[in-house]
């Protein structure tokens, strides 16, 4: 067994390895760019090396430094991770070639399933169904649009080296597959290092289920059921699940027999999965392997018991896989809700920045410890007080949680959402929290298209209905009173003038333009109950205790018998009177009042922001890689203004409505502010 790994990644992925690596006895070497110098990663390894600049082309995929960083290290193996050079067959040769071992496949299994044009050559000489396409490398824009005339709309225009969303596009006409065709090229050049382009039919209405695979040096190969990730936005994962709702068990087995054998083929050695696109009869068809560790593993790992980071270790240093087929368990339901750094509210626009508090719910899983079942698992490569840097993906954490079953599992996560405190970045979890309560989820009923169907507009407030939002209401007014009962203990006040408590309130939920709701509120502690009260509003009363202290975010408590997490804060941007309750996904803006000041406060005008519509502003942190007009030249609403890329992603800002530009403020390679001037209109 080796003494020392390098971990070459970083954020939450080496933290986990390092958690494994610990567990086994093993030192740890950590690499990180200047943007990551005070990351989590680099504080828990036992060592660190800096390996270059903050763009991950000057570090993380520069693979003379990493092999360099082992040498002086002395580590004797390296596990890539995911993304970056985790599925590079140079990489992975050269390592072996300087004698390091690739925790993780050969080489040549690399070049032969890691690649997606090659895999699915190979999958067809094996009698593999495969969707139809175009396998080769395209050459133009012009030829992608010709070739998917022949394949037929829509097509998948992928990336041949793409993985995690990054050079993927769906189109549907000439013009979205030019374009798609340029994008993906663009953001493969930069994340990979390889522009090639493949197109193939995109099937409508599939479900994405992938088996997970590991294989020894010995020969054996075995299957650790299936995962669920039909969940997706711009192709990107979003909630993962294991097992899955929809297949049978005679699918599973074909399924998994199907990518055993596919793995054999190539001689695999290490974890991988592989990936089918399933057809509502459960007809299924290869679509790529992943020869690496994938982001959502922690769900198979909660229903299986295994460590696959542990196994991966192991079978890279020649030892034999430790179970059989038939030892593989499938115990319970497991659900993974990846948060990312996003604003949902402004079209999932990436949110960099500052955690001004980081707090995750509490685990009762462990990474690296199998033996914690059913509970909350938090993975995350972040801390309060760190940040969130442009130059990578947008992930801040991953939250699993394992249940008894499928409704076990829904309601565990939705409680853990609730108690999961971001600030200072936008994150997802209103996002999550509405995906998890639509009664297609819960029912099972849903596919790669969920997302794009349900939320075609974007996602809004209003996307996350509370099945009870008078709770709200209740709890800003329960709130609200123990923070007046503290204060009315405070002494040195002045007689006569000291704090009254009172029973009687308004809560003024703050609403668009000034259009806010009135709800009258009555409180009234219970006689011997600490911090419990009963609360009446709208016809309605709710008996609501809890202990958690004033001033803390996170509040548990319990609503007239049932448990409850909500996070309360005292002041918004709207208002330093106001408190922002938010719970299931839903948020509220309240001023608690009394009668007569409640009075007053609708007499108060309403001042209305400014118009912002002439000038286009950057949504996001990002660099301005493309100016696409002129001042002076008329534009039509869904023309193309502008590009920024932020987090590998680019992202293409359209004109909302027909009009000329006036001046051009920003120029193209400027690194922008959210809320930057990049041009203005006449």
């Amino acid at each position: 067994m080796f003494t020392k790994i390098l971990i070459a990644n970083r954020g939450e992925i080496a933290c986990r390895v390092i958690a494994t690596a610990k567990k086994m006895g093993i030192a740890t070497v950590a690499v990180y760019s200047d943007a990551d110098k005070e990351a989590r990663h680099v504080k828990l390894a036992d060592e660190a090396v800096h390996i270059g600049a903050a763009p991950s082309r000057e570090s993380y995929l520069q693979a003379d430094r990493i092999i360099a960083a082992c040498k002086q290290t002395g580590a004797q193996a390296v596990h890539p991770g995911y993304g970056f050079l985790s599925e590079n067959e140079a990489f992975a040769k050269r390592v072996e070639e300087e004698g390091i071992v690739f925790i993780g496949p050969k080489h040549h299994s690399i070049a032969a399933m890691g690649d997606k044009i090659a895999s699915k050559k190979l999958a067809n000489e094996a009698k593999v169904s495969t969707i139809p396409g175009w396998n080769d490398a395209i050459e133009s824009a012009e030829r992608a649009v010709e070739i998917a005339r022949d394949i037929g709309y829509p097509v998948m225009i992928k990336a041949s080296a793409g993985g995690g969303g990054k050079g993927l596009r769906v189109a549907y006409n000439d013009k979205e597959a030019l374009e798609g065709f340029t994008s993906c090229r663009n953001e493969a050049r930069n994340s990979f290092g390889d522009d090639r382009i493949f197109i193939e039919k995109f099937v409508q209405e599939p479900r994405h289920i992938e088996i997970q695979v590991l294989g020894d040096s010995q020969g054996n190969v075995i299957y650790l059921n299936e995962r669920e990730c039909s969940i997706q936005r711009r192709h990107q994962k979003v909630i993962e699940e294991a097992p899955s709702p929809f297949i049978s068990d005679a699918t599973r087995k074909a399924m998994g027999e199907q990518a055993v054998a596919l793995a054999k083929a190539v001689n695999y050695q290490s974890a991988g999965t592989v990936e089918f696109v399933v057809g509502k009869d459960q007809d299924f068809y290869f679509l790529e392997m992943n020869t690496r560790l994938q982001v959502e593993h922690p769900v198979t790992e909660c229903i299986t018991g295994l460590d696959l980071v542990e196994l991966m270790i192991r079978v890279a240093a020649g030892e034999p896989l430790p179970l059989t087929q038939a030892d593989v368990r499938r115990d319970g339901w497991a659900i993974e809700c990846r948060i990312n750094a996003e604003d949902p509210f402004r079209n999932f626009l990436p949110s960099t920045g500052r955690l001004v508090r980081f707090q995750p719910p509490e685990e009762s899983m462990f990474q690296a410890d199998t033996t914690k079942k059913l509970g909350v698992r938090v993975d995350t490569g972040v801390y309060e007080g760190g940040e969130i840097p442009m130059y990578y993906d947008s992930m801040i954490a991953k939250l699993i949680v394992h249940g008894q079953d499928r409704e076990d599992a829904i309601h565990k996560m939705r409680a853990a959402l609730n108690g999961f405190v971001i600030r200072g970045v936008g994150s997802n979890i209103p996002f999550q929290a509405a995906l998890l309560a639509h009664p297609r989820f819960v029912a099972g009923d849903f596919n790669t298209g969920f997302i794009a169907e349900n939320y075609s507009q974007g996602f809004a407030s209003q996307d996350v209905p509370h099945d009870d939002p008078l709770f709200l209401v209740a709890l800003a007014a329960y709130m609200n009173r123990r923070y007046r009962a503290r204060a009315s203990g405070i002494s040195g006040q002045l007689a006569g003038h000291n704090v009254k408590v009172g029973e009687q309130f308004v809560v003024v939920v703050m609403g668009h333009e000034g259009r806010n709701e009135h709800h009258a509120v009555s409180v009234t502690d219970f006689q011997g109950s600490s911090g419990s009260s009963a609360v009446s509003v709208g016809g309605k009363s709710y008996q609501i205790g809890s202990a958690a202290t004033l001033g803390q975010i996170r509040v548990q408590g319990q609503c007239n018998g049932a448990g409850f997490t909500a996070q309360v804060e005292r002041g918004t941007p709207r208002s330093p009177l106001a408190l922002r309750i938010s719970h299931n996904g839903t948020q509220i803006d309240a001023i608690v009042l009394s009668p007569l000041g409640a009075r007053l406060h609708q007499l108060m005008p309403y001042k209305a922001p400014p118009d912002l519509s002439k000038f286009l502003l950057s949504p996001m942190p990002g660099l301005l890689v493309d100016v696409a007009v002129q001042p002076g030249q008329a534009v039509q609403a869904g023309e193309k203004l502008a590009v920024i890329e932020a987090m590998k992603m680019e992202n293409i800002l359209f004109a909302t409505q027909d009009g000329i530009v006036g001046k051009v403020v920003a120029g193209k390679g400027e690194s922008l502010a959210v809320d930057q001037v990049i041009l203005e209109f006449q």
